[in-house]
């Protein structure tokens, strides 16, 4: 993405619920998926995508995430109410990781380096060659004709 079309982007972003938003007063410096253990366990997925900043460029706007530290070296912040991973924090550092699917704009950042490759899923590596289907398409197949959402409006 080119640095004129990060900067007019409105980096925004929050949990499943709407109880906690955030916005990133810089656009993310660095992007990346992590297929570690604990990343697995954190989010219920194959891997996390995080978008990092300078902890100074996170504000919270509403609400706060619980904290959890998932090990002596990190600290991770989600939804008390809905569950939604949200952060990332190594301590030490003074960056800090919002995880790229609660951005209000996902597409915005994409993924540049991968992390904990020794737990990768031999599957994962395949993912885009899987058959896919729309939406709309499945909900047709299974006789849904709407879909009344309870999340947070982006």
């Amino acid at each position: 993405m080119s640095d004129s079309k990060a900067r007019t982007i409105d980096w925004t972003g929050g949990c499943q619920c709407g109880a906690v938003r955030y916005r990133l007063l810089t656009p993310p410096e660095h992007a990346s998926i992590c297929h570690c253990r604990m990343c697995q366990k954190a989010s219920g997925q194959p891997f996390m995508a995080f978008a990092s900043v300078k902890r100074e460029h996170l504000r919270w706007t509403r609400g706060r995430p619980a904290i959890f530290a998932s090990s002596n070296i990190a600290e991770r912040g989600f939804c008390g109410a809905c569950g939604t991973p949200l952060t990332w924090h190594r301590i030490e550092s003074g960056s800090i990781g919002v995880t790229i699917g609660s951005l209000d704009h996902p597409e915005a950042v994409g993924p540049v380096q991968q992390y904990g490759i020794e737990s990768a899923l031999s599957w994962t590596a395949g993912l885009g060659a899987l058959p896919g289907k729309r939406t709309e398409d499945w909900m047709r197949e299974y006789g849904i004709t709407r879909i009344d959402s309870r999340q947070y409006s982006d």
